[in-house]
This record gives C-alpha cells, sequence and structure tokens, in this order.
C-alpha cells in the first residue's frame, strides 16, 4: 500500500487532514491463529499486554468478520471517534474495486476514503448489487452456538443502488455436515445478538435448512439499502459444529 495508493500526494495531504493514520498487526490481535502462543509468551517474558478489549481493538476485529472475503494480508479500515467502523477496503480487491467504478487505484482508494467520510459506508457491503451486476454468490460456513453465544455469520448485503426499491431473493444451499441451518435477514443497521436469539420484530425473512436442503428467502423492499444475512447452526452434538451453505443473492427489479 506506501509503494502504491498511499504514496500519492493527494492522498498523502488528505489523509492528514481529515484522519489519525495508524496500523497495527494482524498478529497481535489473535488474527493468526498458529502466532498466538508464541505472542503471549513474547508478551509475558516482555512483561507487556495488549488489550484486545479496547474499542478500537475490537472495531478492528468487527472489521475482519464484516463480510465474507478473507484473506487478504492488509484490512484498511475507516473508524469514527466513537469507534464505529465507518468504511473498509481490502488491498487485494484494490484492483477490481477501481476497474468495477472505473478509476484508477488511487482515485479509487481517495473515493474510498470520501466516501466513508460521507456516512456511505464503502466496503461494508461485502456484496454490492447494483443494475449491472444484479446478482452474486457467497460460499462461507456456519457455527453452532457454544455455551450460550451466538457466533452468527453475517454477510452484509450493499442493495442502495437500487433507489426504487426491488425484490430480494436469497436462494441457500446447505452443506452435508452434521449442522442444521438457520438464516436471517435482518435490515442492515440491525445487530445479531450474542446471546439469546434474534427479537421476532427484527426479522424481515428467515428460512431453515436441514443438511444437504435448499431453502429461499425473498423479501420486497420499497429503497436502496443494506441488509444483513445471518446464518447461525443447530446440532443434537454437544460439540461445535461446523457446515458450509452456498447463498445466490440477487434483486429483481418490477417492469
Amino acid at each position: 500500500m506506501r509503494a502504491g495508493v498511499l504514496s500519492k500526494d493527494e492522498i498523502i495531504e488528505f489523509s492528514n487532514e481529515h484522519f489519525i493514520n495508524t496500523w497495527v498487526p494482524n498478529s497481535e490481535l489473535g488474527r493468526i491463529r498458529s502466532l498466538r502462543e508464541p505472542i503471549a509468551k513474547r508478551r509475558e517474558r516482555e512483561g507487556k499486554t495488549f488489550d484486545i478489549t479496547h474499542p478500537l481493538a475490537q472495531a478492528i476485529i468487527k472489521g475482519w468478520k464484516t463480510g465474507a472475503k478473507k484473506g487478504s494480508p492488509v484490512d484498511c479500515f475507516v473508524i469514527s471517534p466513537d469507534f464505529e467502523l465507518m468504511g473498509r477496503q481490502l488491498v487485494n480487491e484494490l484492483g477490481k474495486d477501481s476497474k468495477r467504478r472505473g478509476l484508477s487505484g488511487y482515485g479509487y482508494y481517495l473515493t474510498f476514503l470520501k466516501e466513508a467520510l460521507e456516512d456511505k459506508q464503502p466496503g461494508l457491503g461485502n456484496l454490492i448489487l447494483t443494475s449491472e451486476h444484479p446478482s452474486q454468490e457467497v460460499l462461507d460456513i456456519f457455527r453452532t452456538p457454544i455455551g450460550g453465544h451466538q457466533n452468527y455469520t453475517i454477510v452484509v448485503i450493499d442493495a442502495r443502488a437500487f433507489e426504487n426499491g426491488g425484490t430480494l431473493t436469497i436462494d441457500i444451499e446447505v452443506g452435508r455436515e452434521d449442522s442444521d441451518g438457520t438464516f436471517y435477514l435482518l435490515k442492515g443497521d440491525t445487530e445479531f445478538p450474542t446471546e439469546g436469539g434474534v427479537l421476532y420484530e427484527d426479522v424481515l425473512a428467515a428460512v431453515w435448512n436441514e443438511p444437504g436442503e435448499t431453502g429461499q428467502i425473498t423479501y420486497r423492499f420499497d429503497r436502496g439499502q443494506f441488509f444483513k444475512l445471518g446464518a447461525i447452526g443447530y446440532s443434537h452434538e454437544a460439540e461445535e459444529s461446523l457446515n458450509a451453505f452456498h447463498a445466490k443473492i440477487s434483486v429483481e427489479v418490477a417492469n
């Protein structure tokens, strides 16, 4: 990044004027599983601590979990003074995202920063649907709760391009491992609970699938907006169970 978009004078000046720029290695926050134990031993040996419960650390961790795309070596986050996530850009997706918007790499990144400040939440909808690309697919996993903790897999759907609304359709196929899957569609500003169930009044639509089954969610909306699709498992086994799901997510506009 420093040899690319972050080396441009215009972006440097804009960043210095509007942001407090900082960075933290993924490993220090425990993202790299194989390094957790060595880092913990190093901190113990050096008498140093690292508080991952701090709101800034939690905002970064939330950013990792936003969307289904994984594996980028660098995540760029815009975080508000109140530690709310305002924007997210993966370096691995920068080239593709730039081409999709018809911009150069540095032109797109500057647009990303400006849109974050305008509360347009760039990158937080990991599925961006438009009239040119009204359908996308997701392959991910879901987990069963452990000790009452609800660990939802969340897919954020950006359908803001459909200003006059449309019909959102989600076709879901569940894998064949030993876990049923329940899928809830919520508004984009609604949070999934970490304890207890989803509130009935928050649910726009839902479907439950056994292993190997397919199901469908449909929802008619009248203006462009964000949605969240949350997936969680259920199994008769006492230990945590995982299963995969494949979702085709699309918007159709009435003629």
